[in-house]
């Protein structure tokens, strides 16, 4: 067990995170994806898993990994069939980890469903949470830390 890491990152995911380097996009997804096709396709190469739902396993996540302030869409949802624009609750849910871990009001922004797909093979990495609820699928765009940034043991 670590001090001030939150426990639902395992070694493999944490390993991951540290891999990742500016701009690189890490794919939350949920139990519905195919997570274990599209993984395979991506830097890492495989599919990771964290225990939780989605807002949960953002708050993990971006406890440890700054979204990119260089780009528009450093955060992006996957749309509903249909009904592009609505934004079911899961999403409105990850909405507020975002806002919560970047302290202030983020624009999630939105891709088609295949489009999502297409971009996920692209990525560093797939997540696959335990999430149920559809739609509950969503890229962060790996962000910097800045060299004034508080690091652990800083005095």
């Amino acid at each position: 067990m670590l001090k001030s890491i939150d426990p639902l990152l395992n070694a493999e995911l944490l390993h991951a995170l540290a891999s990742m380097g500016h701009g690189n996009d890490l794919i939350l997804c949920d139990s519905n994806f195919p997570a274990d096709a599209v993984g395979r396709l991506t830097t890492y190469g495989r599919a990771l898993h964290i225990a939780a739902d989605a807002p949960r396993a953002a708050r993990a996540i971006l406890s440890v990994m700054p979204l990119d302030t260089f780009v528009d869409g450093a955060a992006i949802r996957m749309e509903m069939v249909g009904t592009p624009q609505e934004v079911p609750p899961v999403q409105q849910a990850v909405q507020k980890e975002i806002d919560r871990a970047e302290g202030r009001s983020w624009p999630l922004a939105s891709m088609e469903r295949f489009a999502f797909y297409e971009q996920a093979k692209k990525s560093y990495c797939v997540v696959q949470s335990q999430e149920r609820r559809f739609y509950g699928c969503f890229l962060f765009k790996m962000g910097v830390v800045t060299p004034d940034a508080k690091m652990p043991g800083d005095s």
